[in-house]
């Protein structure tokens, strides 16, 4: 009974962590100044109880900011486990651009949080690097893709969207150019 009771105060502890992250996305998106209260509030949260999570603005945002990124480099997984290679690697890129955009409008936040002198440092892009790698070579090993494509060559092919501004109707330019980059990395793919 108490192993119970401890694992659903675990549960709703992850549940209330992950709306917290949830809420603040859609905050910090519009304001990067909008006040941590109203993100607990929006979130179902006590400020004990935010502050638990989130000590300060900049782990939060840092946070948030992490949490994407994992979920962009989880899907890949998922993918590969559920698709053909090439669509797995053609819908993780949407994946990818969702998170652009996410990034993009979360700039000027993360750029309070990591620019006073001490702040830590932006996270890098590990995890979504070491996922475009395991898509790609899943491609290169069905010969959907040309060999020799390394994670590098991939990201600064799609570096593009982080300049499409992610307010407005980006779906279509982000379709369309990652339609683009999928073509040329088919391009003298052995199985073609």
């Amino acid at each position: 009974m108490h192993q119970r009771k401890e694992a659903s105060l675990r549960s709703d502890a992850q549940r209330n962590r992950e709306r917290i992250l949830d809420v603040a996305l859609a905050e910090l998106t519009r304001s990067a100044n909008v006040p941590l209260s109203t993100i607990a509030k929006k979130a179902g949260v006590g400020q004990g109880t935010f502050y638990r999570n989130f000590p300060s603005r900049d782990a939060l945002v840092l946070e948030v900011y992490r949490h994407e990124m994992r979920q962009v480099a989880d899907a890949a997984a998922q993918l590969i486990a559920t698709r053909d290679p090439d669509l797995a690697l053609r819908e993780w890129m949407d994946h990818l651009a969702r998170f652009a955009m996410t990034k993009a409008g979360l700039a000027d936040a993360i750029r309070q949080a990591t620019s006073a002198p001490g702040n830590p440092e932006k996270p890098g892009h590990g995890p979504v690097k070491t996922a475009a790698e395991r898509l790609l070579r899943a491609n290169e090993e069905a010969g959907t893709i040309r060999p020799g494509v390394t994670a590098d060559d991939f990201l600064l092919a799609i570096a593009g969207l982080w300049q499409i501004a992610p307010h407005g109707d980006w779906q279509p330019r982000v379709d369309r150019l990652l339609d683009l980059v999928m073509d040329g990395l088919r391009a003298g793919a052995p199985g073609r």
